[in-house]
């Protein structure tokens, strides 16, 4: 059966590695096709892509950056998603949306690590892709062998659509496997069709046998063609390609060099003719119906405009001034880089922004009737980067506060939490440069300067021996007195077992209502050590005591109980406890024994490595590390593993903490005081 060709508007994810080049690439797409009238440069930060101040500084994308084209009559919208991981989340959360995406990449195969999240989040989320090595004019080798080193990561079969023509090292044009048709590039026009050379038929034969050859794993008719030697009709070529790619079997593979328009007219055909329908994506994303549907991929705060809402039309359509979920669309617009164009209503397959949506943030489903459904959301990562933040005037303390809430519904992979044992704000993300930003669009959005500082670590203590307390209050100043008096016994206890309290008072020498006041002065007591560190796992028992009929509170055995605590504490051995991690590493097998040696150097404990499942050439080091070894860790990852390395941890049990270390721990928690 025929593919038809899907018509109607199109949302096209452009996805890829820092530096591969796809602000560029959407740059020369928007010009190819008259959106724009002038090219814009990264360098020259004038481009629709990466257009917030903290992309320009940087000279990378931070969040995602929409624009929309028409080419031959349909409608594109183009999403932009930041190239470095610590930024996959705009990323995740922007596919969710995408009919299909574009994967950008360097013709390079030393650049090909990046590769691996990218392709893994694709699979993960269904998204049909195709992958266009990007600046094949500075390509180093042949492309067939940057094709087998892009197999090695792809869980799914690559379909090379291009074989390029050669003028010595120079690669001058390409020949298209399915049309039998070659091009020669022209610098910033369209590429003119030319003879396939004959030094070039041999290999382009052989390339478009691999190309059939992959095709007939899904088609029984096809195999039976090749197998019969008989020559398959175009049709029944182009129909297979679209079919496999929309059913997310094949991920075709096509070249050109963006920046100077080469490939990218041939990359917009493969689009028009090849990817799936807006209905296509609807349906993958489990939607029903004709209802009014839509789903939100981003949130923005502007300085004029206030917040918007990316959405995703799913189905049905909306216009300015309906009322989603409760609250009232205050514009509707059309999104082309940092700039906003109202429309009076956005169809089925359409990407707008919706204004003033306040209660509604991303990831959230929007319907006109009823409640929304629950959609398919990107998976949140799990912070791997701290820092402590305050205010830097105390003042400004409010105003930080609400300056976050804005700050996380933008980008929801950061955290912004309270460290009760530390006492401390934590700013948490994917990496240093991921909170390098998040400061700079406090300072820069909401004029508020801020004072980072590395995070506390939440060191604990405990005791190693028991003792027998006895410890009076007694204030006589003139009318009623207090007294308290208490003898307690101190007790260690099992690693993790936290705190515990009884009595075995006998006799009412300390009445019972006077025996929770001991246990919150006891309570109180732990909150801060000997050492200076909150005291967990300990047993206190109330033995005795003595009361006085008229001066006894329970404000006075509440003081006595925290003196006893005191006083005992001293002689209980108090020692030093670090938190200690369980952390499962991610990183490409051949930096396996880079993080060993790293781990050793941060006082950790490996427990074992193994392949990880669905990621082709890639392990996972299990290890135990203390928590103060980890606030850097993902940076030397990062540098280990061309920046691709990650982890997650958790908690995993408390350690004895002795030496020098504990001693230089010790003497900076009492000079803080």
């Amino acid at each position: 059966m025929d593919a038809e060709r899907a018509t109607g508007p199109r949302t096209i994810a452009l996805i890829g590695p820092y530096l591969s080049g796809k602000t560029t690439l959407l740059e020369n797409i928007l010009y190819v096709t008259e959106s724009v009238h002038r090219k814009g440069s990264v360098t020259q930060g004038n481009t629709v892509g990466d257009s917030s101040d903290e992309a320009r500084s940087h000279g990378m994308g931070v969040e995602v950056n929409v624009a929309s084209c028409d080419f031959m009559g349909d409608t594109y919208t183009f999403l932009d998603c930041p190239g470095s991981i610590e930024f996959g989340q705009e990323a995740a959360n922007a596919l969710v949306g995408a009919d299909v995406a574009v994967v950008v990449c360097e013709a390079d195969i030393e650049k090909l690590t990046g590769l691996a999240p990218i392709l893994n989040l694709l699979g993960d989320l269904g998204v049909p892709h195709m992958i266009f090595l990007n600046k094949i004019d500075r390509a180093n080798g042949r492309v067939r062998d940057l094709l087998e080193a892009l197999q090695s990561i792809s869980e799914k079969p690559l379909v090379l659509r291009q074989v390029p023509i050669r003028d010595g090292e120079q690669i001058t044009g390409y020949v298209d496997l399915a049309s039998e048709r070659a091009y020669e590039y022209r610098d910033g026009a369209e590429s003119n069709m030319t003879e396939i050379p004959d030094d070039l038929k041999e290999r382009e034969g052989e390339a478009r046998y691999q190309m059939l050859e992959k095709l007939a794993d899904f088609d029984d008719h096809l195999m039976e063609e090749l197998l019969e030697e008989v020559e398959p009709p175009k049709d029944e070529i182009f129909n297979d390609l679209t079919s496999d790619l929309r059913e997310g079997l094949i991920v075709p593979v096509l070249f050109g060099a963006g920046e100077h328009e080469n490939g990218v007219r041939r990359l917009l055909k493969a689009l028009r003719h090849e990817s799936p329908t807006s209905a296509a994506a609807a349906a993958r994303a489990h939607v029903e119906g004709d209802a009014a549907l839509g789903q939100v991929l981003k949130t923005y705060h502007t300085a004029r405009g206030g917040k918007l809402s990316l959405v995703r039309v799913w189905s049905g359509s909306f216009k300015d001034g309906d009322t989603v979920n409760g609250e009232r669309i205050s514009g509707l617009f059309r999104m082309t880089g940092q700039s906003t164009h109202k429309i009076p209503n956005a169809g089925a397959g359409e990407v707008v922004a919706m204004g003033r949506l306040n209660d509604i943030h991303t990831g959230a489903a929007l319907t006109t009737s009823g409640s929304p459904p629950e959609l398919r959301k990107a998976d949140a990562g799990q912070p791997v980067y701290a820092m402590s933040l305050e205010a830097a005037d105390r003042n400004d303390e409010v105003k930080l506060s609400s300056a976050m809430h804005k700050l996380l519904e933008e980008d929801p992979s950061l955290k912004f939490e309270h460290d009760d044992d530390a006492n401390q704000w934590l700013l948490m993300g994917q990496g240093e440069m991921h909170l390098r930003v998040a400061v700079e669009k406090l300072e820069n959005k909401y004029s508020l300067k801020v004072a980072t500082t590395k995070p506390r670590v939440p060191y604990k203590e405990a005791i190693t021996k028991a003792v027998t307390q006895h410890s009076r209050y007694k204030k006589q100043s003139g009318g009623h007195g207090q007294f308290g008096d208490v003898h307690i016994d101190i007790t260690p206890l099992p690693r993790g077992s936290g705190f515990e309290f009884s009595n075995s008072v006998v006799g009412g020498s300390v009445p019972k209502q006077y025996i929770p006041a001991v246990e919150h002065g006891v309570k109180e007591s732990l909150v801060r050590g000997p050492l200076g560190f909150p005291v967990v796992d300990v047993s206190v028992t109330l033995t005795d005591g003595q009361h006085h009929a008229v001066d006894s509170s329970e404000m006075a055995f509440k003081t006595a109980g925290r003196m006893a605590m005191q006083e005992g504490m001293q002689k209980c051995g108090p020692v030093l406890l670090e938190p200690i991690l369980q952390v499962e590493i991610f990183v490409p097998n051949e930096s396996t024994s880079k993080v060993n040696a790293t781990i050793s150097g941060r006082r950790g404990h490996i427990l074992g490595f193994d392949a990880r499942e669905g990621w082709p050439g890639w392990d996972i080091v299990t290890s135990h590390i203390p928590q103060a070894e980890i606030h850097d860790l993902i940076i030397e990852l990062r540098s280990l593993s061309a920046g691709v390395g990650t982890y997650h941890w958790n908690f995993d049990h408390l350690q004895e903490l002795s030496g020098r270390l504990a001693d230089d721990v010790i003497a900076a928690a009492a000079g803080s005081r």
